[in-house]
């Protein structure tokens, strides 16, 4: 039973991060194709599976809490998957480990992916605004709202002449 819950919660994080990376990428190609709608969209979507994926790792979390073990073990268990899994015998502590691997992998990619596309949107904006420097010197590289504030450079307001 425990083994069967730990596997099922396990499986279910792989399918929410490989939802992620499918993601992430459409995030990338709405960025890439200047498809504005199309990424606060993926964003709202990325939000929802962000809130299912919380609830199942604190149902993990739950499920891999241990119960009466020595203060010792339980320093040494907290947080550690391969001691909560080296209690089951070795055919389903393999299959439990291989999926945990699968997640970890999987979980590294989204990240890489993640960091990936956050380059490049940071690089992209950077590029931006050194062209806004130059194409515009006058704006001293600061712009202020009509109450003399200065706001960070938003580029979805800026209209450019296509003459340029």
């Amino acid at each position: 039973m425990e083994f069967e819950k730990c596997r099922d919660i396990l499986q279910q994080e792989i399918c929410l991060v490989r939802r992620i990376a499918c993601l992430q990428e459409q995030i990338r190609e709405a960025v890439t194709n200047k498809d504005w709608a199309g990424f606060e969209s993926r964003f709202s979507e990325l939000g929802e599976i962000g809130g299912e994926f919380a609830a199942l790792e604190s149902e993990r979390e739950t499920l891999f809490s241990f119960g009466k073990i020595s203060e010792d073990e339980a320093d040494e268990a907290k947080g550690k998957f391969y001691f909560f899994a080296s209690r089951f015998p070795e055919e389903q502590r393999n299959e439990l480990t291989s999926v945990y691997r699968t997640l970890k992998l999987e979980t590294l990619g989204v990240q890489s992916a993640g960091e990936d596309l956050m380059n490049f949107i940071e690089s992209t904006r950077a590029a931006l605004s050194g062209i806004l420097e130059i194409a515009f010197p006058d704006r001293g590289g600061k712009i202020y709202t009509s109450y003399g504030k200065p706001v960070t450079h938003d580029m979805r307001s800026m209209v450019l002449n296509r003459a340029f």
